[in-house]
């Protein structure tokens, strides 16, 4: 098997709040169990690969997600790599361009990717904090835990299912948080995401690798002690 190819989707106009600890933590779990792993990073003034295994995208500001936006809508690398079975990953921003439509600048409806069917718009109040949500058990990934800081509410089509609900938090704004469909998969998670949530990550790889072999022993135990801690300081159970 060639190297499981990681994609970083434009950095330079989508990575707040630390979201390339996703793609590190990917590289390194991937590593840590034998697998080849290879890293490329797209700025939005290059194509993006329609070759790679798993794509990801972080959060951003407005305008740069609007440009973002409309740039890989133009450069249809994303789309090509979706439509053959490529694994989608995106955070906040991201997500709500994985969606039909986001709001943009002043609120503005701006068409997003049209790669889950979700919609965003902007809320009234901003949710910051941490969150806390069940997995759909179809998954079977443990408890996700981050942390939030977006204005968006996003109602779920027909066509995705719920990622996750809410015990703690606002995630979408109707008990839900994130979405997804087949292999692609949104949140409004930061923290960042796979950090604290390495079931989540190990999902990822298993859908673009295969059933994963386990990893050495003591490979864990830093991501192990990272979430007892955020659980316990929200008083949530694991």
């Amino acid at each position: 098997m060639r190297p499981l190819r990681l994609v970083w989707i434009y950095p330079d106009l989508l990575s707040t709040y630390g979201d390339r600890g996703n793609l590190l933590v990917l590289e390194r779990r991937a590593r840590l169990r034998g697998l080849q792993a290879e890293v490329t990073e797209v700025n939005s003034d290059q194509p993006v690969p329609p070759d790679g295994h798993i794509y990801l995208m972080g959060g951003g500001e407005d305008l740069p997600q609007t440009l973002a936006t409309r740039r890989l809508q133009a450069d249809g690398g994303l789309h090509e790599a979706v439509r053959r079975g490529a694994v989608m990953f995106a955070v906040c921003a991201g997500y709500q361009m994985l969606g039909v439509e986001f709001g943009g600048a002043e609120d503005q409806p701006v068409a997003g990717l049209g790669l889950l069917d979700i919609r965003s718009g902007r809320g009234e109040c901003r949710a910051v904090g941490e969150i806390v949500a069940e997995v759909d058990p179809e998954l079977t990934v443990p408890l996700l835990t981050g942390f939030e800081n977006h204005q968006g509410v996003t109602s779920i089509g027909p066509g995705a299912r719920p990622l996750a609900r809410t015990t703690l938090g606002t995630g979408n704004g109707d008990g839900t948080e994130g979405a997804y469909a087949g292999h692609v998969l949104g949140t409004y998670l930061h923290g960042p995401a796979l950090v604290r949530n390495p079931g989540l990550a190990d999902l990822l790889l298993s859908w673009a690798a295969g059933p994963l072999p386990p990893l050495p022993p003591q490979a864990d135990e830093l991501a192990r002690r990272l979430r007892e801690e955020r659980l316990r300081a929200v008083g949530a159970g694991q």
